[in-house]
This record gives C-alpha cells, structure tokens and sequence, in this order.
C-alpha cells in the first residue's frame, strides 16, 4: 500500500492526529509535536504517549515528526543555537516515546558566517540529539530552496553534514520537490528525473533517501523561492510529479503533501491527485 499523506493537526490531543488522517484518506502523515511557532511547548504526559502509540498499532498509519519553524541549528549565535540544539534533542527523545521513526529538520540559515561553519554546527547539534534517545529515531535532513545563507539547497551541502555526523545510520533525507526545484533541480521531464537521481545516488546515496515532501512550486526553476504552490498549478506541473513519484526509487515512500491550506476542497484534491499517481489512475 502506497504511503500518502498530508501535515495535520495535533490540536486537543496529540492522538487525534490519527483519526484526522485517516478522514483524509491519508495512509502517513506528518504532524508538529509542538507549537511550530513558538519555543515553549506543552508537556506531554504518560497518556499521551500510551494513547498514540496504540493509535498507531490499531490503525496502522505512518506518523512523522517534523521540527518546529523557529530552531536554527546553523546558527553562529550561541543563544539560539542552544535554545534549536535543545530543541532538536527534546523533539528526538519525543520522538522515541511516541513511536514515531522519523524526525525531519530544516538544516537552518549559517546567518553570514559560511557554508562549511554552518555544515558543521547541524552536524554538531545531530550528534548531540541522537545521544540524547536510545530509541531508533532517524532524524531526516530537509533539502532546502537556497535562499540567501541557508544550508542544504545542494546535494554536496547534505553529504557533507552527514560525513560529519558520527552516529551517521540514524541520518537519512527528506526531499522536497518544491525546495529542491527552487535550487535547481528539475524533476519536469524523465531525463531531468533521471539525471537527478543519479547525482543523488552518487553524492548521498540513495539509501539515504527516506521520504518525500511533494509540493508544487510558486517560484521558477532556481529561483530560490520558497512557495509552495498545490500539486499540478505550480511550475513543476503535475507531469513532472507524475514521473517524478512514479519512479521505482520514490514510489514506496512516504509522500507527504505541504500545499498553501486554501480549503479543505484543495487540500483533499491534493491527496487525490498523489493517490491517482500513486495507483497509476493518471
């Protein structure tokens, strides 16, 4: 069964997120733990974590833990790189005791300083993190758009930071269609698909590769936007997803949706669209 899904809400209790899903036809999905826009989070209880994890087992959907927005684990500034090292840790260890396998982070913004110094204060902060859980947690690196000093719109950017993380088989990767085509990696045609996967496997490796965020992109092909557009209306188009997630190497994935929230219409045509790909239906 192909893994499809979208970001829901956690809000009243953090189990409920199943149900949301599986409302939406959802067989994975991605939650935050913790306010996204904001460094104090809710404490969970015993409950919370006996209650997910039998959500989980009885319905058999895939949850994944994403970061929330505020962390920089790049940053040269002590203050918040302890306060997004903090974090980090806290959203791994919670991780390991809901059950949840996969953590995904943005690698963050070097804030001037430079690419190499910015490289390896993420890969600090994830040697820090995984130390801090013995559970089986694999925390994802997001490939970014490349906007102005961020880390991670290259494929050199992601296997750098992973040559210099030590406990490196907890390390894998989290594509995002819509960042990775703002960098300049085309994915509208079988040869640019092609070609891209290649430059992966032979840079990260495609072992590395553990799931995909499936957007559609608002900005042009290296234009380093960050926007992401609904699936089929941006500049990818919905045959460039069509190749792209058909392929032998992305199918069996998680592939979880993070389009603009105009409604709840364009959010389920959304997940129609990635099951009618994922079936071979269009």
């Amino acid at each position: 069964m192909p893994l499809i899904g979208a970001h829901v809400s956690i809000i009243g209790e953090i189990s409920l997120s199943f149900e949301r899903a599986k409302a939406m036809g959802c067989t994975a999905f991605q939650i935050f733990t913790r306010n996204p826009r904001g460094w104090r989070a809710k404490q969970l209880v015993e409950y919370d974590y006996i209650n997910f994890k039998n959500k989980y087992k009885e319905t058999k959907l895939f949850p994944i833990a994403h970061m929330p927005y505020l962390p920089n684990i790049a940053s040269p500034n002590r203050e918040q790189y302890e306060k997004s090292l903090n974090v980090l840790c806290e959203e791994v260890v919670k991780c390991g005791k809901l059950g949840i396998p996969y953590l995904v982070t943005h690698l963050g913004s070097h804030m001037g300083t430079s690419e190499e110094e910015g490289i390896r204060r993420v890969a600090s902060a994830c040697d820090t993190a995984l130390t801090s859980s013995s559970d089986n947690v694999m925390i994802l690196l997001e490939n970014t758009a490349g906007q102005k000093n961020s880390v991670g719109h290259t494929f050199e950017h992601l296997r750098r930071c992973i040559d210099l993380i030590d406990d490196d088989k907890h390390i894998g990767i989290c594509y995002d269609t819509c960042h990775g085509f703002a960098a300049g990696y085309d994915i509208r045609s079988q040869s640019k698909i092609e070609s891209l996967l290649s430059d992966f496997d032979k840079v990260i490796g495609l072992n590395r590769l553990k799931m995909v965020h499936a957007n559609d992109s608002k900005g042009a092909l290296n234009g380093h936007l960050d926007r992401h557009e609904h699936i089929g209306l941006g500049q990818i188009g919905l045959e460039g997803f069509k190749f792209f997630l058909q392929r032998r190497e992305i199918k069996d994935l998680p592939i979880i949706m993070e389009t603009p929230y105009d409604s709840d219409e364009a959010c389920m045509n959304d997940i129609r669209i990635l099951w009618d790909i994922a079936l071979g239906r269009i």
